[in-house]
This record gives C-alpha cells, structure tokens and sequence, in this order.
C-alpha cells in the first residue's frame, strides 16, 4: 500500500503531545464500517483493534446504528444524569434478563461516570467503605486506568509516574506465573495476611484482570482465579475482577471469569458494553454491599442514555440466543493456529503466543521487535497496537463480529509483516 503523508499540521500545532495513537498510525481516518477503517486518501484498513476493545461488534455496527438514529429522529431523551428515562429501563431489563438471570448473578447495577476508570474508582470506593479499610491488593502489571484511584492498583511505571504524587494504599502481589511456578500460588501473600509483623494493612479487595490486556496478554488459569476467590473468602477480603476490557465477550463467555466458576463481589465493566463505542460504564456489586448513599458517587454523564440505546439493542442481537460465545471461542481457534505456524517459522522470535477466545498476544524476545512488526502491518494495511510493560507483545484485538475471511486476510498480513521485521 503506497501512504501519501497526510496533512498532520492542525494536530501537532493544535493538539497537546500526550497523543498516543496517531503516532503510530500517521493517518487521517476518514469512515469506518465493521472490521475496516478508511482514511481521508481512500486507502482501507483492516481492524484488529476495535477500538482498544470498545467496539466487540464491529465500527457502525448496522443493527446499533439503526437503534440509535431511530431514538435520536424520535427526539429521546439525550441528558439525564441518574433520572429514570425508558432508555435506562429497556437497558436494565435486557441486561437482567438476557446477562444477569440466565447467569444466576444477583448484581445489582451502578451507572458511575461513563469511563472504565470511573467504574474502577467507584469498585474501590465502595470496597473500603463496606469493609472500612483503606488498603487494596492488586498485581504485578495489571492496568486499571490513569485516573488517581486506579493508577494505585496499576503496576506499568511509566503510566504510575505521570500522577506526579505518592500513589498510596495500594500493594502489588505476583500474578498468574510471575515467578514461573517456583512457588506455590499465594504462598507469598496468605503469609504477609497472618503475620503481624509482615507490615501489610488489612485489605479491603483484591483487584484482577483474569486476562491482562495492557499488561501484555497474561492469561490467568482458571485454577488460579478460584483459588484466588477461596483465598478473598477466607480473609475477609472482597474480590473485584476488572472486566472493562475482558469482559462483552473478549473472552468467549460474557464475563471473563465465567470460565473458572467464581462469582466477584464487584466488577468493573465499560469498553463495548454500549456495543456502539459510546461512553458507558457499569459498577455492578451483589446486594449486600449496596450501601451508597444518594449521590455519594456521581458524575453529570453518567446516564449516557444514546449508549443504553445500543447497548439494549447489541444484548437483543448478540447475546439473546447464546450463540456468540462459541462463535467467538471458534474464531479464537482460527487466531491460534496462524500465531502457532508464525511462531514455528522464526523460531527463537518469540518467547510465546497466548490468549483466549479474541485476544491474544504474540511476545517478542527482541523488546523491540513488537513495534516494528505493528509499523509493518500498518504499512501493509492491518492495525495492530503493543503491549506489555517494555511494549514487547504484539497485541490482536479483533471484532467478535470480524468474519473467518477477515481474520485468515489479517492474519496473513501479520505473518508478512514478522517476515519483514523478524
């Protein structure tokens, strides 16, 4: 694909340098429509971003698009804060009905402000409200968002190092294989729980990703997050999974951590919960820890009431007859066989390939490696991003609704883009 230079002067004149993105694909996206973006020049994309995961159902999705014009052409309300509106209602039913029942989970559904940080903050708020203790566990390389809260209970260094204070009442615990199985999972932290001389305040949660994205695809095993649970329940600690970018699916189930059979007291959800990429957040919680008082968590968009639109109508469409998750598990088969064959074909390139249903990471042992391959695949005409602490991983986060022939056409990109870098 031949890339003219695009005119950038309006954003670097303009736009502070904390972009991130745009960088690395120095382009002006124009349109968008399922699986495949288009620049202001005509040249087409394939996406195997989504939107950092925001977009499960593909960019204007058709179904959600005609939900959500439908609603606006009828003048529905657009602002409502926490104000019941049908919009909220229709969503609150489906999201029972078809998610919640279906699933046996007694959650009950906060609104905080329309971001996965928001949901993260309002998680850790009310934990140490409930248990009246301060301190949270979180672990090696999780990311849980940039706002203060939440960059307590995340481990990269750079993002930590931008709050510019102490970020406090927070502690790290080794995840899932952090020390390659040379200690028995929790040893380390049941210990420093019943020493009282191990300096560790009581804490009032855990926080997990049961796969972490930013992180660089680290997979927890579903005996790993049981044990977890059983560990939380037997030193009175609350367990809140992170599922905003996890969760919708990413993983095959709905909720990531279905797979192991445990039940979170709270978890966090955002990213394609509207399906349409429309801010919206959820908190949800089981009964019992439901002791907010009105208003002591708020935000003016928090009733993002167009995002309830898609949202509704993205459960109706995908999730109403259970057949997305073997969908999504099978298509995740199809990622897993081409990350296989590439990683046999340049042996010692890789340290590994891992994920589960469509999200999967492809760990370089060159640290730069990952970022030349992305470059590459833009060129080539396939977004992909990195992650991992050293930016080492070469992240895949297609659309659930990206079809076999889209992922086998992105795929094969990948696999030219590593023969040109590799």
């Amino acid at each position: 694909m031949t890339i003219t230079q695009p005119d950038l002067s309006v954003f670097e004149t303009v736009e502070s340098e904390v972009r991130s993105y745009c960088r690395g694909w120095p382009t002006v996206f124009d349109r968008a429509q399922g699986s495949r973006l288009t620049d202001e020049d005509g040249h087409t994309y394939l996406d195997f971003f989504a939107g950092a995961g925001s977009l499960n159902y593909g960019h204007n999705n058709p179904v959600l698009k005609r939900a959500l014009i439908d609603y606006i052409e009828r003048d529905g309300i657009t602002h409502g804060l926490d104000m019941s509106t049908t919009a909220k209602r229709a969503f609150l039913e489906s999201f029972q009905n078809i998610i919640l029942r279906p699933r046996d989970l007694p959650y009950k559904v906060m609104f905080p402000g329309p971001t996965g940080a928001n949901s993260v903050e309002a998680a850790l708020k009310l934990a140490r409200k409930v248990k009246g203790r301060e301190s949270i566990v979180s672990f090696t390389n999780a990311f849980h968002g940039m706002s203060l809260g939440a960059l307590a209970v995340t481990g990269n260094s750079m993002k930590r190092a931008g709050a510019g204070i102490p970020l406090v009442h927070g502690t790290p615990m080794p995840f899932d294989n952090y020390l390659d199985g040379q200690t028995p999972d929790f040893l380390w932290f049941e210990r420093l729980l019943e020493d009282q001389g191990s300096g560790l305040n009581k804490p009032a949660a855990v926080i997990v990703e049961t796969v972490q994205g930013e992180g660089g695809i680290n997979v927890a095993r579903a005996d790993w997050l049981r044990a977890l649970a059983a560990l939380c329940e037997r030193q009175d600690m609350l367990l809140i999974v992170d599922d905003i970018q996890m969760g919708c699916g990413r993983t095959g189930a709905f909720f990531s951590f279905e797979e192991a059979g445990i039940v979170p007291d709270i978890v966090t959800v955002s990213k394609s919960i509207s399906g349409y990429g429309l801010p919206l957040a959820l908190t949800l919680f089981k009964p019992e820890l439901d002791i907010w008082e009105p208003g002591e968590h708020n935000g003016t968009f928090r009733g993002n009431n167009p995002a309830f639109v898609t949202a509704a109508a993205a459960l109706d469409t995908y999730w109403a007859d259970g057949q997305m998750e073997k969908q999504t598990l099978g298509r995740g088969e199809i990622v897993e066989g081409h990350l296989k064959a590439i990683v046999a074909e340049h042996p010692g390139a890789f340290a590994e390939y891992r994920g589960r249903g469509l999200v999967w990471g492809l760990e370089c042992t060159d640290k730069e490696l990952a970022n030349k391959i992305a470059k590459r695949a833009f060129e080539l005409g396939l977004l992909i991003e990195t992650s991992g602490p050293q930016s080492e991983v070469v992240k895949l986060l297609p659309a659930l609704t990206t079809t076999p022939e889209e992922l086998d056409e992105g795929l094969r990109i990948l696999a030219r883009a590593v023969r040109d870098c590799a």
